[in-house]
C-alpha cells in the first residue's frame, strides 16, 4: 500500500494532537479549583456521674452516647478534621476547684483514625461533675488555626455544675471573637433547666439545640451536624457598623456578621450602580431572655439622610430571630454615554433594633446581626424609580384629594348660585 506524502502528514498531526489531548498540561492544573479548607468539628461529651441512669432505650445514657459516637464515626465524611473533648470523665471527688477543671481532649482535631477515635471512647466511664463552660473554652482553642468552618457538638445529660462562670456567657464570649465557631447542643432525656441552658449556649452563636430521648436520634442529629460542617452555608464576614453613614464600612455584595447593643443604631454604605438593584435584608437574634415588644428596622437613606426606603418588624413574646428586607431599584440614564464610566450612588444602610432586657441580663456583647446584600440588575424604568419609597398608591392619593377639592368647590358655587335666585 503506497502512502501519499500529504497523507503521512496529517496522520502524524492527527496523532501529535491527539497525544498532546491525553498527556496532562500544567494549564489543565492551573485550572483546578483550589483545595477547600478543611472544615474542623469537635465532639464534647459529657461524662458525669449522672450519665449512668439508665432511661435511654434501656441503657445507660453514657452506653447510649458510645453507639452513637461509633456510628457517627464510621460516617464522617473524608476531609473532616474531627477531634473528641471529654467533660467529668477523671475526678470522682468533691473538690469543686478540681472538679470544674476536668475537662480533657480525648482524641485531638485532626485527620480522623476511626478504630483509634472508638477506642478512646470505649474507655469512657461516668465518673465527676459538669464544667460545661470550661469545656466550651477549652474546645474552642482546640479548634484554632486554619480557614475551615469550626463546629462544637456538645451532648450532655444536665446542667452545669460549675457556677459562677456561666456556659452561656462563655458562648457570647466565643461568638464575640468573630472567629465564626458554630456550637451545637444535644440534650439527654433533658429537664426544663438544662433544656434552657442548651438552647442559651447554641442560640448565642448561631448554633441548634435537640432534645434527645432515643439512640438513633442521637446518631442521627450528630451525623447531621458533622454533616453539615462538611458542606457548610455561606460564612458571613465580619462587619463592624459605625454611628454614622460617614464613618461606615463600604459593603459589597455578601453576608456580612455585627453586633448591635440594645436599641442601637448602626450604620453601613453599599454602593449602587444605575441599572441596579440594592437588596438588603437583616436578622437580629434575641441571644438572650428579652422584654416585650420588639423591633428591627432597615432604613436605605441618601447621604444627605434623605429615607429612601424602610423595612421594618415587630413582635410581642418570645422569639429566637426577628428579620426585615428592603429593596431599592435605581434606573439606568437612557441618555448616558457608554462610553463614560457610570457613577454609583452611595447608599447609607441603617439597622436599628427595639430590645431591652430585665436588669440581670447582661447587655455586652451586643445582640448578633446578620446583614445580607446583593446588587442584581434593576427590573423597573426611571419612571419607576423618582417615586420609590412612596408607592404609585400616593400618585393615586393626590389625584383624589385634587379631585375632592374640585367637586367640593364646585358644589359649593352652585349651591351659592341657588340660593342667590
Amino acid at each position: 500500500m503506497i502512502i501519499s506524502k500529504r497523507s503521512a502528514v496529517a496522520v502524524c498531526g492527527a496523532l501529535a494532537t491527539l497525544a498532546v489531548g491525553l498527556l496532562p498540561t500544567s494549564a489543565a492544573a492551573a485550572d483546578e479549583p483550589p483545595a477547600r479548607p478543611a472544615p474542623k468539628v469537635d465532639l464534647v461529651l459529657d461524662v458525669s456521674g449522672s450519665m449512668r441512669t439508665r432511661d435511654i432505650d434501656g441503657q445507660s445514657r453514657m452506653a447510649a452516647a458510645k453507639q452513637a459516637f461509633n456510628e457517627v464515626l464510621d460516617a464522617t465524611p473524608e476531609g473532616v478534621e474531627l477531634g473528641i473533648r471529654t467533660l467529668g470523665a477523671n475526678y470522682p471527688g468533691e473538690d469543686t476547684k478540681v472538679g470544674c477543671k476536668d475537662t480533657k481532649q480525648l482524641y485531638e482535631v485532626g485527620p480522623l483514625d476511626r478504630t483509634e477515635a472508638k477506642t478512646a471512647v470505649a474507655t469512657l466511664a461516668p465518673t465527676g461533675w459538669t464544667p460545661i463552660g470550661p469545656a466550651l473554652l477549652a474546645a474552642a482553642d482546640d479548634l484554632e488555626g486554619g480557614d475551615g468552618t469550626r463546629r462544637i457538638v456538645l451532648m450532655t445529660d444536665g446542667e452545669d455544675t460549675c457556677a459562677p462562670l456561666d456556659p452561656c456567657e462563655v458562648a457570647r464570649d466565643i461568638a464575640a471573637r468573630g472567629i465564626h465557631l458554630v456550637i451545637d447542643t444535644l440534650g439527654l432525656v433533658p429537664d426544663d433547666k438544662t433544656r434552657k441552658q442548651l438552647t442559651c449556649i447554641a442560640e448565642a452563636t448561631g448554633g441548634t439545640y435537640t432534645s434527645v430521648q432515643h439512640t438513633n436520634e442521637l446518631s442521627g442529629r450528630v451525623t447531621q451536624l458533622v454533616d453539615r460542617a462538611a458542606e457548610p452555608v455561606v460564612t458571613p464576614s465580619a462587619a463592624e457598623g459605625a454611628n454614622r453613614c460617614a464613618d461606615a464600612p463600604q459593603l459589597k455584595p455578601g453576608v456580612y456578621s455585627d453586633r448591635e447593643k440594645f436599641s442601637e443604631h448602626r450604620w453601613y454604605r453599599v454602593d449602587v450602580l444605575p441599572g441596579q438593584e440594592l437588596r438588603a435584608s437583616v436578622s437580629v437574634s434575641a441571644d438572650r431572655v428579652v422584654d416585650k415588644d420588639y423591633a428591627v428596622l432597615l432604613r436605605a437613606l441618601t447621604v444627605h439622610g434623605r429615607e429612601i426606603v424602610r423595612g421594618s418588624e415587630s413582635g410581642d413574646g418570645r422569639t429566637d430571630v426577628i428579620s426585615t428586607g428592603v429593596r431599592y431599584p435605581k434606573a439606568a440614564d437612557p441618555d448616558a454615554d457608554d462610553e463614560v464610566k457610570p457613577t454609583p450612588e452611595t447608599v447609607c444602610l441603617q439597622v436599628s433594633n427595639a430590645f431591652s432586657a430585665p436588669d440581670s441580663v447582661k447587655t455586652t456583647p451586643g445582640l448578633p446581626v446578620e446583614l445580607t446584600i446583593d446588587l442584581v440588575d434593576s427590573p423597573v424604568e426611571a419612571s419607576d424609580v423618582a417615586a420609590f419609597g412612596l408607592g404609585r398608591g400616593w400618585w393615586t392619593l393626590g389625584i383624589l384629594t385634587f379631585t375632592g377639592l374640585l367637586a367640593g368647590l364646585i358644589w359649593g358655587w352652585m349651591s351659592r348660585w341657588r340660593l342667590d335666585i
